[in-house]
């Protein structure tokens, strides 16, 4: 399965005619320092992982909310499991806050290039994550999440030259995981199809029937997800 447009989409062509969303940095969010720098490939990712964070589906939509999720999640990542940083690349808030994660992030893409991260077992050297705040297995996502969302992989696609249709998956593609829940991953191809609508590109299918559990295993504690790394 390619992500890389094979057709009249050059990467960045489109990227120059979209707005690039707000981007709060790694400095915004007051993250902690990694323990090592994050490897970055001189190479673009060829697909883009939908992911949702476990966690609450907050009401609470400010952007103080979306920093001090990002902070818990960076403190988890590192202290409960280890880790040299937070796992993915991108977080996107309930309240539509688009934040970096994995340090070297968002210096790599604006190069076209990839920051292995630790957000989908067996894939960190080709994919780029996007945690979404909130857990999808029965609920929708909010507006304000879902439109940030479609920016941002919008955004994605023009820079590393991707087909959304091909580009865009679930954590569960790859993994035994219900990540990104059943509700979301039913959304893809509608998220799929409103990228390539941002991008000039032809549509295919509209979204599908409502979701039916899909018997996978749940979250079991806050911010599992599924296989990262």
């Amino acid at each position: 399965m390619g992500g890389l447009l094979l057709g009249p989409l050059p990467a960045r062509s489109a990227a120059s005619a979209l707005a690039v969303p707000r981007r709060y940095t790694r400095a915004e969010w007051a993250a902690r320092p990694p323990t090592k720098a994050a490897n970055v490939l001189n190479r673009a990712p060829d697909h883009i992982v939908v992911h949702h964070t476990a966690s609450a589906n907050a009401t609470d939509l400010s952007l103080e909310h979306a920093f001090a999720l990002s902070r818990a999640i960076q403190n988890f990542h590192m202290a409960t499991n280890g880790w040299e940083d937070t796992g993915q690349q991108l977080t996107i808030s309930r309240g539509g806050h688009l934040m970096e994660g994995r340090n070297r992030s968002l210096a790599a893409i604006d190069a076209g290039d990839l920051v292995v991260g630790a957000q989908t077992l067996g894939h960190n050297d080709h994919t780029i994550g996007i945690e979404n705040e909130g857990t999808y297995m029965t609920a929708q996502p909010t507006g304000a999440l879902w439109d940030a969302l479609v920016a941002t992989c919008a955004w994605l696609c023009g820079v590393h030259g991707l087909d959304p249709h091909e580009a865009i998956v679930g954590h569960r593609d790859y993994n035994t995981t219900a990540c990104p829940g059943d509700v979301l991953y039913a959304r893809l191809p509608r998220l799929r199809d409103e990228v390539a609508g941002d991008l000039g590109l032809r549509r295919r299918a509209p979204e599908g029937p409502p979701p039916k559990p899909s018997g996978l295993p749940g979250p079991r504690f806050t911010f599992d997800h599924g296989p990262a790394v």
